[in-house]
């Protein structure tokens, strides 16, 4: 995990030794999932022989299918206790992964398992993001979310920068398979991290009388929609990420096959600037106690959309590389800062009882319309080259900011981050 949290928050705040377990299991599964990254596709062409249409379809229509699969899974958990859910969902994910290193050692690993498997996967990932939201919640006072989600979005990014390099020295060395049982295990020590936090959890109740209906499954999208400022940053996040997602295969194609990098240039290109995300995590806390957190949310959201679209301008070359960098260092940066007090201010105007339903909604939206834009890009790709494609989610991207929140209403209801207590004489959290 990254130690610390935002820069200016000073090292003795504590935030308690459950939440001190929660941060270590997230840290040991981002860690597993970064280990593992690239493995799918991996297996699919090295053992299974799969071509690029197959490969293409794990990766979009895993998530698809798995965000649709997932949409029960919010007002389900809504209404209970959170921890097991948790618990549950790490184990799901660890015995589905599991299935495939059994399958390959008995020679009976075919592409379906690992279209299942990544569906389970996918669909499982979004009931732990819509738990994980609710108990964090519960878990602490709404001064110290911002604290929280800025040492998540530290640990996200650290694990980012190590993860791919050592998963791919492992690859290199042992085959992906390995990493696959790496990520699995991950989960497995996350769970027992989320067991270890103990601690009494009150069962959620429902109205008397009220069982889970059809219409339910769509209360997470009617809360969003119905809240001015939860709306403007649903479909500001959802048209950012799956913008910027959707290029990501149209830039590997433009790196590695027409300009001639190296991959160990393009791994390069992407990891090194993931230092700016941990940089803006740390320093996300202190700019929205100085600025307040509305000024702070716009101002990162607008400065994150300006960055991609000078990819359409990539070269071969070491200024080409250096370009990318740059343009990565920068969007990333503006990310680390937005993410966390974008992801504070959602929870503050969540309702507690709505906040597995909301999360479980976003999460849902946020895959499907990726993996959607992905295939549209991909289209677009080959109508009109890569290049163009790029450019042309770059222009779009330059319209996101006009989503975001216009007043400072979305603050408005929550207290200023408070002075840092002294730090007290207690145990480390973990």
């Amino acid at each position: 995990m990254a130690r610390g949290g935002a820069a200016g928050v000073r090292s003795g705040h504590r935030l308690g030794r459950r939440f001190g377990w929660l941060w270590g299991a997230y840290g040991t599964s981002a860690l597993g999932t970064w280990l593992a990254f690239g493995a799918f596709p991996l297996i699919a062409i090295q053992v299974l022989h799969s071509g690029l249409a197959e490969v293409a379809a794990l990766a979009s229509v895993g998530a698809a299918v798995g965000a649709a699969v997932a949409v029960p899974l919010g007002p389900w958990v809504e209404f209970r206790r959170k921890r097991p859910v948790l618990i549950a969902m790490d184990l799901v994910r660890c015995a589905a992964l599991l299935t495939i290193p059994a399958a390959f050692a008995l020679g009976v690993l075919t592409f379906l398992q690992l279209l299942l498997v990544s569906v389970v996967v996918a669909a499982a990932d979004i009931a732990f993001r819509s738990a994980s939201g609710a108990y964090l919640k519960t878990l602490l006072p709404a001064e110290d979310l911002l604290v929280a989600h800025a040492r998540f979005e530290s640990t996200a990014w650290t694990t980012t920068i190590i993860g791919p390099p050592l998963g791919g020295a492992v690859i290199g060395l042992l085959g992906p398979v390995v990493t696959v049982v790496a990520d699995a295990l991950s989960y497995l020590l996350s769970a027992l991290g989320i067991r270890a936090i103990g601690g009494h959890e009150p069962r959620p109740e429902r109205r008397e009388g009220t069982r889970m209906r059809a219409g339910d499954l769509l209360d997470g999208w009617r809360y969003i929609l119905a809240d001015r400022v939860l709306r403007q940053l649903f479909f500001n996040t959802t048209l950012f990420n799956g913008l910027v997602m959707a290029a990501q295969p149209l830039l590997a194609v433009l790196m590695l096959g027409r300009l001639g990098f190296a991959p160990w240039e393009y791994g390069l290109a992407f990891a090194a600037p993931s230092v700016g995300g941990l940089l803006g995590a740390r320093l996300a806390r202190p700019l929205v106690t100085r600025f307040g957190q509305h000024q702070v949310l716009v101002a990162a959201g607008a400065l994150r959309a300006l960055w991609p679209v000078g990819l359409a301008f990539l070269g071969p070359g070491t200024g080409g590389l250096l370009l990318v960098m740059g343009v990565e260092l920068g969007l990333i940066f503006c990310c680390g800062v937005f993410n966390p007090v974008q992801a504070t201010c959602r929870l503050r105007l969540t309702a507690p009882d709505r906040v597995a339903r909301t999360l479980s909604a976003w999460a849902v939206t946020t895959k499907a319309s990726t993996a959607l834009l992905t295939a549209v890009w991909g289209v677009l790709g080959g109508l009109l080259g890569p290049r163009t494609a790029i450019g042309l989610a770059g222009v779009l991207l330059l319209a996101t900011p006009l989503l975001l929140p216009r007043s400072a209403a979305a603050s408005a209801s929550d207290p200023e981050p408070e002075p840092e207590p002294e730090p007290e004489p207690t145990p480390s959290r973990t």
